[in-house]
């Protein structure tokens, strides 16, 4: 398909995990590389062809608001939420502004390109004909800045199936996704998270993982901080 149109930054968290930096500043405006996490996204998605940007807001989301407001050629709408919807909820909000498919980016990763842009990847890998959704996944031997079990494994197909309890998964989630707007079709309004409609699209067949092929940083924890930030470093010392 071509690139959606449209897109939604999820910037709306308390960032509990990354605190104290977070108690004075939202973590999408948290720098990695000399610019802000939510820069980072945004500068991807225009570079992909989307023209419109909905970032949702709750905590310090004036400092969010304001960043924004100072600069990007691409339309930035506000998707402002007095309580925290979650995923899910903070989404279906925001519905009426998007696209029929459309991006969401988490604001807490960032990630570095193979040959071909991710965001176009994912949108020459979505049929709309036969997905809802199409999730880029991070290998867990390749993450940096988190560590665990991992979230999904991947067939050849790209079918996912959710990690059992017990088991190790190759792929984390990556934060980056492209949405038909049908996976909503049901929900209501409210507090959710996306994870129980992925559970149902995935039972339907109508899931589906791409593995980045690129770098991935996750930026969720100081800790986690540290390691990207590391990492970018030694980058720049081999170049």
């Amino acid at each position: 398909m071509t690139t959606p149109a449209t897109a939604m930054i999820l910037a709306a968290g308390l960032g509990m995990r990354m605190r104290p930096i977070t108690q004075a500043m939202p973590k999408a405006l948290i720098e990695v590389g000399g610019k802000p996490l939510l820069d980072h996204a945004i500068d991807r998605l225009a570079a992909a062809g989307v023209t419109r940007v909905v970032v949702n807001l709750h905590h310090l989301g004036g400092m969010i608001a304001a960043h924004l407001r100072e600069q990007h050629d691409l339309k930035i709408e506000f998707s402002e939420e007095e309580e925290l919807l979650e995923t899910g909820g903070g989404i279906l909000k925001a519905l009426p502004r998007l696209s029929e498919a459309f991006f969401v980016v988490n604001s807490d990763v960032f990630w570095l390109d193979g040959k071909v842009a991710a965001l176009t990847r994912l949108a020459r890998a979505f049929d709309p004909g036969r997905m809802d959704g199409i999730l880029l996944m991070q290998r867990t031997v390749t993450a940096v800045g988190i560590d665990g079990p991992g979230d999904f494994f991947i067939d050849q197909l790209g079918a996912l199936r959710w990690r059992g309890e017990d088991e190790v998964a190759p792929h984390f989630f990556a934060g980056v996704q492209l949405l038909h707007r049908r996976l909503f079709d049901g929900a209501s309004p409210g507090k959710f998270s996306l994870r129980p409609l992925w559970t149902e699209a995935i039972a339907r067949g109508r899931l589906f993982g791409l593995a980045h092929d690129g770098e991935w940083y996750h930026v969720g924890t100081p800790g986690g901080f540290s390691s990207v930030e590391r990492r970018l470093a030694s980058r720049r010392i081999e170049r």
